[in-house]
């Protein structure tokens, strides 16, 4: 990156860093089972919930007992279930017109990161009928609150239920874009892992090594806070410990554990932002639709590599918390330490180490989306521009 961009991407993200703690970051109120949501509704005088889920997560039953409960306190849901992997501009529309047509003044979002992230879309749509969807991509852009929103997670991954972030594809273009505000902030987080007690195997892996990813670039970033650094610290912890054994339903406890650790990733990444990793895999799978979670946790070690040494002292403090060695054995070793360490628990969780279907013709136009996004907003420890990031492609499917 010439030095006039990188000056200006620089002093862009020192402006957000010094107003980090005067801006309007909130934690989402937790609840522990989905029966704590009627009476959540009960208290806020809200009868007619939007929920949006996928036609897979109904289908295997995991909304029913939440239908059911909201049906005999006499607020009966109103259910989007088409959202698919990536939501698009044209569910997010399919929702909103059941919102409308229903009469709705609420939502919850039943899911991984898709079906909160078209139910935020959905959510900034009622809160700014006017303004076509594409136009609040980008930073405070939604600017009005929301209704309530109470987001379930059905995978211990994504972070969605802390985030102010909605990622969404539009459908003619196949361009993701980033939808980044307060508002999208959830009111309510359900963390019962009677939900995700069901969850295949390669989606709960996956989406393990997504809520790592978060946890990593937040810690590495250049805007971090001793608040962002803990949480992210006990997460990376966490989910070394917990991943495998969550992924294989082994252990409810693990199941837990990896739900707040997602949470508190999805907390840290908030505020401290991510980075490249997140840019890249956004490009990718809007492009091909990929799953998000399955090209960060490749990523993740690639681009790790590729910061080289401007990372080897933030990974070696998260290799010693992660039980990987100790201190005296040094910034560099322990931080490849745990890039190996990163490397082997792909291959343990059954998640390939490249990956397949990037035509090298694409590569530019990636680049160049992965390049928008990231700069200059994202406190990244190494700046590269659309160039050197066509490097991260093709490391990446080599």
């Amino acid at each position: 990156m010439n030095r006039i961009r990188s000056v200006y991407c620089r002093v862009y993200q020192t402006v957000f860093r010094v107003a980090l703690p005067f801006l309007p970051y909130r934690n989402p109120v937790i609840l522990h089972s989905v029966d704590g949501i009627p009476g959540v509704l009960t208290e806020k005088g809200l009868k007619k919930p939007l929920l949006v889920t996928d036609a897979s997560i109904r289908g295997l039953g995991l909304t029913k007992h939440l239908e059911e409960i909201l049906e005999e306190s006499g607020e009966p849901a109103f259910v989007y279930d088409k959202t698919e992997q990536n939501p698009t501009t044209k569910m997010v529309m399919e929702a909103l017109q059941v919102y409308r047509d229903n009469g709705c003044d609420c939502i919850i979002s039943f899911g991984g990161g898709s079906p909160m992230d078209c139910a935020k879309a959905v959510g900034a749509c009622v809160a700014r009928p006017k303004k076509p969807l594409r136009k609040m991509a980008g930073i405070l852009k939604v600017g009005r609150k929301l209704p309530l929103l109470i987001a379930v997670p059905t995978t211990a991954g994504t972070g969605s239920e802390t985030t102010l972030a909605a990622v969404i594809v539009d459908s003619d273009t196949r361009h993701k874009y980033v939808i980044n505000d307060f508002p999208l902030i959830p009111s309510y987080a359900v963390l019962d892992p009677a939900v995700i007690s069901t969850l295949p195997y390669s989606v709960a892996a996956s989406t393990g090594m997504d809520a790592l990813t978060h946890a990593v670039e937040a810690y590495i970033g250049r805007s971090t806070t001793r608040y962002t650094r803990r949480d992210a610290k006990k997460a990376v912890r966490a989910i070394f410990h917990d991943v495998e054994a969550a992924a294989a339903h082994k252990s409810l406890r693990a199941e837990k554990g990896m739900l707040i650790a997602a949470h508190r990733a999805g907390r840290a990444f908030t505020r401290s932002y991510v980075g490249y990793i997140h840019a890249v895999s956004h490009s990718l799978s809007g492009k091909y639709n990929m799953p998000h979670g399955k090209t960060n946790a490749i990523l993740l070690p690639i681009v790790l590599e590729m910061y080289g040494p401007a990372v080897y002292k933030k990974l070696a403090e998260l290799a010693i918390c992660a039980g990987l060695g100790k201190a005296a054995e040094g910034k560099e070793t322990l931080a490849k330490k745990f890039i190996a360490a990163v490397y082997e628990l792909n291959e343990k969780l059954g998640i390939p180490g490249k990956i397949e279907g990037i035509a090298e013709e694409d590569i530019d136009q990636l680049a160049a989306y992965a390049d928008k996004e990231a700069n200059p907003l994202y406190p990244v420890p190494v700046l590269w521009d659309k160039e050197a990031l066509k490097e991260v492609y093709r490391k990446a499917r080599s």
